[in-house]
């Protein structure tokens, strides 16, 4: 068997705010609650385990998703609804942009317990 991620684990100040934030940018969907956390499944398999823990625990974590052309015109239309703050690069200082690296496009924002999230529609190492 080749060597797959199956799932992680992501600490969040609530949960189902978390889980319901990314599931409802990207077109996922909410699993049922397992125990103490809320899973969403992405296309390849792989789950975020939502869990709540003490603020005090959550150190800032980066989530990439490579996502189609459609899925990133669908996110970014409602992070521009929501008035989500995006950025076109990691550092946060380019605001309100998207970005054109490797050839498709990217951006990045903050999810609710201050994860760092990034949509990009190719993966890097193509040609710009």
């Amino acid at each position: 068997m080749s060597v797959e991620l199956n799932h992680t684990i992501v600490h969040s100040l609530n949960d189902q705010e978390s889980a319901t934030f990314l599931a409802g940018l990207l077109g996922l969907e909410v699993g049922a609650r397992t125990g103490p956390f809320i899973p969403v499944n992405t296309g390849n398999g792989v789950t975020l385990d939502y869990a709540t823990v003490p603020a005090e625990s959550i150190t800032t974590q980066h989530y990439a998703f490579l996502v189609s052309d459609d899925v990133f015109d669908a996110a970014y239309a409602r992070i521009q609804e929501e008035g989500i703050t995006y950025y076109a690069d990691p550092h946060r200082k380019i605001v309100g942009e998207i970005n054109h690296n490797h050839g498709g496009r990217g951006i990045y924002f903050m999810d609710p317990s201050g994860h760092a999230m990034e949509l990009i529609t190719q993966p890097y190492g193509n040609a710009e």
